[in-house]
C-alpha cells in the first residue's frame, strides 16, 4: 500500500502525467526517515480531500518528484462526524483523538470539562491544541485519509450547547441508544465526558441547548474509549463500512 505524504495548498490541478514535487520537512521524511527510493509508490494529498499516486522517479537531496498516475477528488462526508472530548488526564484523550482519526471523524473539539482534570488554561491551550493537530495529521497520514481533521479551539460546556448541527452526549443509562437515535444530515457532534463523567449540571445545559443523551450499551467505556466506539457504529449505520 501507498505511504501518504501530506501538503496543505499543493496543487490542487495536478493531472495524471504531470510531476508533483516534495520537499519540505515531508520530503525530508521521506528520504532520510522512510528512505523512499526511486521506483517506490507513494501518496501525496492536500489534507482537504485531494490525493495524487504514483511512482517517485526522482530524488535529489531532501526533495523527491513523484509522477502522477492516479488522482482522486473526494467530497466531505455527509454528515460531518464531530467528536467533542473532554480533556483527561495521562494520555487518555489523545488516545481518543487518535482513534477517532482512524474512524474517520471530520473534526475534535477539545472540553473543558467540569470533571476534567486536565486543564488547558493561557499558553497551554495554545500548546494542547498543537498536539491534538499533530495527532491528527500523523493519525491521517497512517490511516491514509484524503481529509484531515479540523481541531477546534478549547471549549466550554455553553460553547457546546451552541453547536450546529445535531450533538448526541454520551451517557451511560441514557433512554436512547445511540442505534436508534435520529441523525441530523449535516453534522452529528458526539460528546464525552473525563473519567468522572458528563456532570448534572453539564448535561442540564446541553439538553437545554437542543442535545440528546444517548446510550452505546450497558457497559460504561473510558473516556478513551466512547468516543471511538460510537464513531465505529455511526460509520456501520451510514453505511461507511
Amino acid at each position: 500500500m501507498a505511504s501518504l505524504y501530506l501538503v496543505p495548498g499543493f496543487d490542487r490541478d495536478a493531472a495524471v502525467g504531470s510531476v508533483v514535487t516534495l520537499g519540505g520537512d515531508e520530503g525530508r521524511h521521506a528520504i532520510a526517515v522512510a528512505r523512499v527510493r526511486v521506483g517506490e509508490r507513494l501518496s501525496i494529498g492536500d489534507g482537504a480531500g485531494t490525493v495524487v499516486s504514483g511512482p517517485v522517479v526522482a530524488v535529489t537531496g531532501t526533495v523527491l518528484e513523484l509522477s502522477v498516475e492516479e488522482v482522486a477528488r473526494h467530497e466531505p462526508p455527509r454528515p460531518a462526524l464531530w467528536l467533542a472530548q473532554a480533556l483527561a488526564k495521562g494520555d487518555r484523550d489523545e488516545l481518543a483523538v487518535q482513534a477517532a482519526t482512524e474512524l474517520g471523524v471530520s473534526g475534535v473539539i477539545p472540553w473543558a470539562a467540569e470533571r476534567s482534570v486536565s486543564r488547558w488554561e493561557g499558553p497551554k491551550a495554545a500548546k494542547g491544541r498543537d498536539r491534538w493537530a499533530a495527532i491528527v495529521r500523523e493519525a491521517s497520514k497512517q490511516s491514509i485519509r484524503p481529509f484531515v481533521p479540523e481541531v477546534d479551539p478549547v471549549a466550554t460546556t455553553a460553547s457546546l450547547a451552541k453547536l450546529p448541527g445535531q450533538v448526541l452526549v454520551l451517557v451511560p443509562g441514557a433512554e436512547l441508544a445511540l442505534t436508534a437515535a435520529p441523525l441530523d444530515e449535516a453534522r452529528v457532534t458526539l460528546v464525552v465526558g473525563p473519567e468522572g463523567g458528563t456532570s448534572p449540571r453539564e448535561l442540564e445545559t446541553l439538553v437545554a441547548g437542543g442535545a440528546t443523551p444517548v446510550r452505546l450499551g450497558a457497559e460504561v467505556l473510558r473516556t478513551s474509549t466512547a468516543g471511538p466506539a460510537a464513531l465505529a457504529v455511526l460509520n456501520a449505520r451510514l453505511g461507511r463500512w
